[in-house]
């Protein structure tokens, strides 16, 4: 069975993020507080090896450390 590979495109450029957007992170866990339609999430960091959570608060705490992470490598490669 054949595989699709992807291959990076030079011509294809990052789109902006709005500002109140978080980047996606493969070791960030978010955690929902409150149901409803605007629930509230409670934010954990896993890195370095996803044994021990690092409590961050919520979104709007979260989001300035989330942004300042210098881990590049935890990112995906079209939001850095």
């Amino acid at each position: 069975m054949a595989l699709l590979q992807l291959t990076p495109r030079p011509d294809r450029e990052a789109l902006p993020r709005p500002a109140g957007q978080l980047r996606r992170c493969t070791y960030r866990r978010l955690i929902r507080v409150a149901p409803g339609e605007y629930g509230l999430y409670d934010v954990e960091c896993l890195y370095p090896d996803r044994l021990v959570p690092i409590p961050l608060g919520d979104l709007g705490t979260a989001r300035p450390i989330c942004n300042a992470c210098s881990a590049a490598h935890v990112f995906r490669p079209d939001e850095d």
